[in-house]
């Protein structure tokens, strides 16, 4: 029971009042109104899964999904709701910010509303779109109309039709030619819930002759990433085709590999810390939990896995990385008595800096650790990633922390692989 979310507990309830995996199973799908879930725990709260690692145990194990319908109604069955983001390595293209702001700071994006305002007045927005006038017109909430469409179940298509259910639009910029719909977030993720795009794409469609272009945005450590759907079939939820994308950044200089080498040599080893050596193999996310912990000072493990695409493993993986290097601490809440994390004096010290600086410090902390600063020193003498038996030699001689196998070893091993691509990655044309 202890691994349960209160999510979990709440839906086991709710499907043992209303027969829900039988109905499922006579007529694959069930109706359910927000009435009945409040009955257990907040329907908000309750059916809020932008993503699959969201999804409460009951759903994974069944194969279901859950989308609105009304305002306050919702449809269960075993129907695709999520696409998986490209994962594609692309350059980033450098951009200028207005100088004369005051009110706008890039370099502190605390939320997806200001990641939407700096891709906005940087001109990110008009480069992506290819529309040099656009106009801020709609955002915010409002109602769906009514709808329908098809979508992918277990058993064929599914018709599902919507009457008033509730759209949400992060930033709406119209121009000469389309009207571009934005969904944001500020952290990273493996997939999202494409009824964030379809929803609105299907209101405005109905309502403008001009084309809607739903995007995508993703902001993290001053990368904003920008990915253009289309849906070749209006009426087919399911029928979502990543157009293209794009990264962005404001140009603060680069690393190179003379900075590199510097920081290499003047940077001092530590002693090994005596927790357990990471497994978080995105570095990126280690950052990503940073930030948000930035934002909101502290947040419970709980919160973490419900709120981000962490599930109950990955919080434990990246909030033990991030107190690995010194950056994040793990305490209980003496208020509600849940286990959270909050950024130490260094890891605030790190948010403080511009962005170039950051990387720098990131990767000063790192090395600091003998094992990746050997492997990067390999990596940069034989142009390429060491293998992961070279990798290993590296991890055994370099007094890690309760790695008793070979197996951990090797497996660990990707850990080190994964940040030092991070480090290399970093490096400007």
């Amino acid at each position: 029971m202890s691994n349960k979310s209160k999510n979990d507990i709440a839906w086991e309830k709710v499907f043992e009042k209303y027969k829900i995996t039988n109905k499922i199973l006579e007529d694959g799908h069930v109706v359910i109104s927000s009435t009945h879930i409040n009955e257990f725990r907040e329907a908000r709260l309750m059916t809020k899964f932008d993503h699959k690692s969201q999804l409460p145990k009951l759903f994974v194990d069944n194969n279901l999904s859950i989308l609105p319908t009304s305002r306050g109604g919702y449809i269960i069955g075993s129907f695709e709701t999520f696409c998986d983001f490209n994962t594609d390595d692309i350059e980033v293209t450098p951009i200028e910010f207005p100088t004369f702001l005051e009110s706008l700071d890039y370099r502190d994006i605390t939320s997806e509303a200001t990641a939407i305002n700096c891709a906005f007045v940087s001109k990110i927005l008009h480069d992506f779109t290819n529309e040099e006038n656009l106009l801020p017109t709609v955002s915010g909430r409002m109602s769906s109309s009514f709808f329908k469409f098809d979508i992918n179940s277990s058993k064929g298509l599914f018709k599902v039709n919507v009457g008033n259910s509730q759209v949400e639009i992060d930033g709406g910029y119209e121009g000469d030619s389309s009207l571009n719909l934005i969904e944001a977030k500020n952290y990273i993720s493996d997939d999202f819930l494409i009824r964030q795009l379809y929803y609105p794409y299907k209101l405005w469609s109905s309502k403008i002759e001009k084309q809607v272009r739903p995007i995508f945005l993703t902001y993290t450590n001053g990368i904003f990433h920008l990915r253009e759907y289309a849906f070749t079939n209006i009426n087919h939820y399911n029928s979502i085709v990543l157009v293209k994308h794009k990264k962005y950044a404001v140009q603060e200089g680069a690393l190179n590999i003379e900075t590199i080498q510097e920081i290499l040599e003047k940077t001092k080893t530590v002693k090994e810390p005596e927790i357990p050596f990471p497994q978080a193999d995105s570095f990126e996310r280690v950052i990503n939990l940073c930030e948000l912990l930035k934002q909101k000072e502290f947040i419970t493990k709980e919160e973490i896995t419900q709120n981000y695409d962490f599930d109950v493993r990955q919080t434990d993986y990246y909030s033990n990385a991030g107190k690995y290097l010194g950056l994040l601490e793990i305490k209980k809440d003496p208020l509600n008595n849940q286990i959270g994390c909050y950024l130490t004096k260094k890891g605030k010290q790190i948010f403080s800096t511009n962005l170039i600086e950051r990387q720098k410090e990131f990767l000063s902390i790192i090395i600091s650790h003998l094992v990746f600063k050997e492997t990067l020193k390999l990596f940069l003498e034989n142009g390429e990633m060491p293998s992961k038996k070279d990798i290993v030699e590296i991890m055994k001689i370099s007094k890690l922390h309760n790695i008793n196998s070979d197996t951990t070893y090797f497996r660990r091993a990707s850990t080190i692989s994964g940040w030092i691509n991070w480090i290399i990655n970093q490096i400007g044309e």
